[in-house]
């Protein structure tokens, strides 16, 4: 926790769940309490507390505690439906939490797979709060019995369900942990192809893994220049209304135009982020 404001990170979840052994429950509540007290300077990071369940003898105290630390999100854990959502929505509304406060929701169980299209359209609903998915890839693994492979091949069908149930409702979809922190090669790969699956990022487990992080769900230099060109094309008063244009000898379409736009907003967002965390 005293590391957290030196980290380069987008988001920062405060764990109460699986990284707190049963007794240590209530004491873990309180420290995060205190260290959240004063607001801490975070340096534009989100944060995000993941708490117990509701029907664990924890929940109701996490929720409560976790509404008055004011962060900027709340992970809900093991997702199975989308009363899951509903429910903490509804226990936030009546103890007047702020409707800037959102949730985020750990897919992370075969129903949660199986049912991650409906959680999505109902977490969409006014007053649901939901605003992205994160994939629990070691919880999938102990659930379904499937074994740990290199390129995940038994899981990636699982995570492109719950990418597309994230894109239908226009959540953000975040990839789970890579375990070996010390297989930085390993961990690259395993970005390389959350990237190419779609995933808006990757959860993290270590410091050492936010660098290379960083770096390939970044936006390289030349697909930033390829996507401002595409823009500026289309810009053209002799392109107007033209649905499809010849740029640098392939066919662009309009739809395209549309997905460079999205990509020049995110390398801005990012910039900025760089920027508020380099002001010092």
């Amino acid at each position: 926790m005293a590391k957290v404001a030196s980290l380069a990170c987008d988001a920062v979840i405060f764990d109460l769940e699986d990284a707190v052994a049963p007794d240590e429950k209530a004491a873990a509540r309180e420290t995060l309490r205190a260290f959240l007290a004063d607001r801490p300077n975070l340096d534009g990071k989100e944060t995000v507390i993941r708490i117990n369940g509701l029907s664990t003898p924890w929940g109701e105290e996490d929720l409560l505690a976790a509404r008055g630390c004011r962060p900027d999100a709340i992970l809900i854990p093991k997702v199975d439906e989308f009363d899951d959502i509903t429910t903490v929505a509804d226990a936030l509304s009546e103890t007047d939490a702020p409707p800037d406060l959102r949730l985020w929701a750990m897919i992370e169980t075969p129903r949660g797979v199986m049912n991650a299209g409906m959680i999505a359209r109902h977490g969409r609903t006014p007053g649901a709060r939901l605003d992205c998915f994160v994939a629990g890839t070691n919880d999938l693994l102990k659930e379904t019995g499937v074994l740990p492979h290199a390129g995940r091949p038994y899981l990636v069908p699982w995570l492109m369900q719950v990418v597309l149930s994230a894109r239908a409702y226009g959540l953000d979809v975040v990839d789970g942990v890579y375990n070996a922190f010390r297989d930085a090669d390993g961990f690259a790969t395993e970005c390389g192809e959350a990237l190419a699956m779609g995933f808006d990022g990757k959860s993290l487990i270590h410091p050492s893994q936010i660098a290379d992080a960083n770096r390939l769900f970044g936006i390289a230099p030349e697909r930033l220049a390829e996507a401002q060109a595409i823009v500026e094309a289309f810009a053209r008063p002799e392109n107007a209304g033209r649905g499809a244009i010849s740029l640098e000898g392939r066919m662009v379409e309009r739809l395209h135009a549309d997905m460079a736009r999205t990509l020049i907003e995110k390398a801005r967002m990012i910039s900025n982020r760089q920027s508020f965390q380099n002001k010092d």
